[in-house]
Formats: structure tokens, sequence, C-alpha cells
């Protein structure tokens, strides 16, 4: 059976030349030209390998990367970039983020057919039932099913407290939870959105310190607690586990950089426009939805805006005249996703 490959280019020339060397070499290819529609069809297809640009319109390659690591049936899809010579600095970035491989512009085809080969044998084979891969999933797999480590948490409950020190990792199996860390005046930011799938609390746990935040159940939700002796023999016996959280945390880091630079040099107006899509990105379910909704409370959006609840609520108010959004109660619907994201001020 013919290997799927997806090639997300921008450049038509570039996609349909390397496209055809692909198809030539016994490849079923499928083609997005941009991030977003890249991101979808990833989904959709699961292809055997993503072949990626890095600077693209819609989502840039390491939008793509960050998004797919995040959800369990694409994580481990092999993921090449393709770069120009002047970014190359920046492909330290990308590898952090789990990329497998970069191939730099104008590359010739034996370098991309090998580059290739090479990452479909290793993920064979790593899949394969003695695999590494393969047993580390499926024992990490069985702690995260073990029926009296499951808790069902109540809207607003507390799973873990800001000062706390922690003994467990947290698996969301259902719901949504976030991550808040509180000043001196009380005032809530909300550091982290996590839903079915994630694992939350991590990083003090492996760095051994006291949580630097809370979390907290945004609505009901169902979640896992793995006793920390149980998660790191299986961290520190298997390579692939290991290899897993650690492109969570390089990924979680980027992440939150990218947001503190956002608080420090964007608008509120700009800032609440981003946390809307940060939520349509973080909790739509439906790709083909038309327009996103979403109940949240308006303290918890200022704690993600970083902002005072009543400045939100002006905003809020504003976009719903411009006609960028619906307001019914708590629920927000986004009725103009292009112009949420285009705002500069």
């Amino acid at each position: 059976m013919k290997k799927t490959i997806l090639l997300i280019e921008d450049n038509q020339e570039v996609r349909e030349n390397t496209a055809e060397i692909l198809e030539l070499s016994d490849y079923h290819v499928i083609t997005a030209e941009n991030g977003k529609t890249g991101v979808e069809l990833a989904r959709k297809e699961l292809p055997d390998l993503i072949i990626c640009d890095v600077m693209m319109p819609e989502l840039d390659g390491f939008g793509v990367l960050h998004v797919l690591s995040k959800n369990v049936t694409t994580a481990s899809i092999p993921f090449i970039f393709l770069t120009a010579k002047a970014e190359r600095e920046d492909m330290r970035k990308g590898m952090n983020l789990g990329a497998d491989d970069y191939l730099t512009k104008p590359f010739d085809d034996v370098q991309l057919l090998d580059a290739i080969e090479i990452r479909l044998k290793k993920n064979e084979k790593r899949k394969s039932p003695g695999g590494s891969e393969a047993q580390g999933l499926k024992e990490l797999d069985q702690l995260l099913t073990v029926e009296k480590r499951i808790s069902h948490i109540a809207k607003k409950q507390i799973i873990y407290s800001q000062g706390s020190y922690p003994n467990f990792l947290y698996y969301v199996r259902s719901g949504r939870i976030k991550t808040a860390r509180a000043d001196k005046l009380g005032n809530e930011f909300i550091t982290g959105l996590f839903k079915e799938g994630d694992f939350v609390g991590y990083i003090e746990l492996i760095e051994n310190i006291p949580y630097n935040e809370s979390a907290v159940a945004l609505e009901e939700a169902s979640v896992c607690a793995i006793p920390a002796n149980d998660f790191f023999a299986l961290l520190h016996s298997n390579r692939e586990v290991a290899g897993k959280f650690i492109r969570l945390l390089s990924g979680n880091v980027v992440e939150k950089e990218e947001r503190l630079l956002k608080l420090a040099y964007c608008s509120v107006r700009k800032r609440v426009a981003e946390a809307l899509i940060l939520l349509q990105q973080k909790y739509r379910q439906d790709t083909d939805e038309k327009n996103f909704t979403i109940a949240i409370s308006r303290d918890d959006l200022s704690g993600i805006v970083g902002a005072s609840k009543e400045t939100v609520i002006r905003t809020l108010t504003d976009f719903k005249e411009e006609g960028l959004i619906a307001i019914a109660g708590s629920k927000i619907t986004l009725l103009n996703e292009e112009r949420l994201k285009s705002l500069k001020h």
C-alpha cells in the first residue's frame, strides 16, 4: 500500500514540483496551500508523513506543528520542515517543538527522498508490536485507564492549588480545565486551557517544585490522577514516553512566552480578540462548524486577557456592535473570525 504524504507549501511552483517528485517515487500525495488547510487535512487524512513550509499565510509551520502535536491522533506523525537558508536559525525552535527533520531550500530529489525514507522506516520500527513507542504508549495508556484513579470533578472545583506540592500527574479524560495564577491583590491570570486528551501539572512534577498555579474545572470534568512514582518509573524506563513529555514542555514554554509578549505589547482590544481565537483553537470540536460558540464567564475571560472584567465587557460590547461576535448570556459566538484575527489595535 502506498504511503500517504501531506505537503503543506504556499508557493505553488515548489508545491507542484515537490508533489511531482513524490508521486513519481510511488507516494500518494495530498497538498495544502496554507497551514490552516494543512491542519484540517492532517486531522482528516492522518498521513504517514508531513512535509511543511515554515513561512506561510493563515498559520505558519511552527503553528501547524504545535496544533498537531496537541492532538493524540496526529502527534506521532513524522514531520519534516522545509525552510529557506535565512530561516535556519529558527529550526532550533522547530526541533524543540517536535519536528523530526528539516530540509533547506533549494534541495535536490535525493535529499528529499532520503529524508522521507529514513523517517518512515524509523516510524514503522517504533510502531511495530515490539517497538519502544508501541510498548511505552501502551503502558502509559494502562496508567490512564485505571478506574480507581479517575475522579469526576464539579464545575469550579479545584484540582490542585497554587503553592501545594505535586504528587500526581493529571490527565483530562473529559471536560475543560484552566490553570490560573493569583497575584497579591487576588487578581487572577489564566495561564493555560486544557481539554480531553491533555496532561496538566507535569511541569512542577518533573521539576519537583510546588505548583506555580492552581488548576480548576471550567465545567464538569473527568480527570485521571497518576501517582508520581508510577509516572517517573515509566518516564525513566521508556525513551518514547520521555520524548512525548519533552515535546509537551517545549511547546508549553513557547506558548507562554508568546502570550507574555502579547500581554506586554498588544492593546486590550487585540488581546480580547486573541483570547477568543485561542478559545476557538482549544475547544472547537467540529471544524466544519460555521460559527464557534463557547460559554465562558467574564471573570475567566478577563483572566485570559489579563485585564479587568469591566474592560473586557466593554470590549465585548464593542465587538458585538461591530458584528464580530454575538452574545447570549455567558455564551459568545464568533461571527467574523478573520476580522478578529486581523485586528491591529
